[in-house]
């Protein structure tokens, strides 16, 4: 199964990036995640279940650790056809 994890960590400071925040993208970084989009205002990162929810274990203790006082959290499943990863929302072939 694949998943895909969208995330956010507050409080938010625009002209820095404060600690949580890297952490944050420390950890997806370094999970060997597919498909990792590191932005000011969200955050995605995809891959396979085992990785992507060990790296929200982490993303969650490391980036508390760190300062953080809300995380937003969403986690999809992907469709997987036979040729590969489809996009989320692609219908069946």
């Amino acid at each position: 199964m694949r998943l895909r994890v969208e995330f956010t960590t507050e409080p938010f400071d625009l002209d820095e990036a404060p600690a949580h925040a890297v952490v944050a993208r420390e950890v997806v970084e370094a999970a060997e995640l597919d498909a990792v989009d590191v932005g000011p205002f969200g955050n995605t990162a995809e891959g396979g279940a085992d990785r992507v929810l060990t790296a929200v274990d982490a993303l969650l203790r490391r980036s508390l650790d760190a300062g953080a006082t809300r995380i937003s959290l969403q986690v999809n499943v992907v469709a997987e056809g036979a040729e590969g990863d489809r996009a989320e929302g692609e219908g069946e072939r």
